[in-house]
């Protein structure tokens, strides 16, 4: 694995580019730490949105809504009365 640094990257992009699609993998620094790996692609590209979702839902890191265009989420009760809001802002702002 190789370390190439930021501006040496920016530099010679296109040859460091050739050398990951020909399978190489790098590391990427700045000022000495390691802030990026450029590897080659896994072949997994998502070219269908759809699909990818599919995926993710049964892979459980995903829920589909229940109704079309609406969320199944459930209301949250209030915690504050109403009007707390502008009741804190005036007494921050105090009379003006």
């Amino acid at each position: 694995m190789k370390h190439v640094g930021l501006r040496e990257l920016k530099n010679r992009l296109s040859e460091y580019m050739r050398l990951v699609r020909a399978g190489e993998h790098l590391l990427v620094t700045d000022r000495g730490h390691v802030i990026a790996e450029l590897v080659p692609p896994t072949g997994v590209a998502v070219r269908d949105p759809a699909s990818a979702l599919t995926t993710l839902e049964r892979r459980g890191l995903l829920r589909r809504p229940a109704v079309e265009g609406r969320a199944s989420y459930p209301r949250l009760h209030q915690i504050t009365p109403t009007g707390t809001a502008q009741r804190l802002l005036n007494e921050e702002r105090g009379e003006r």
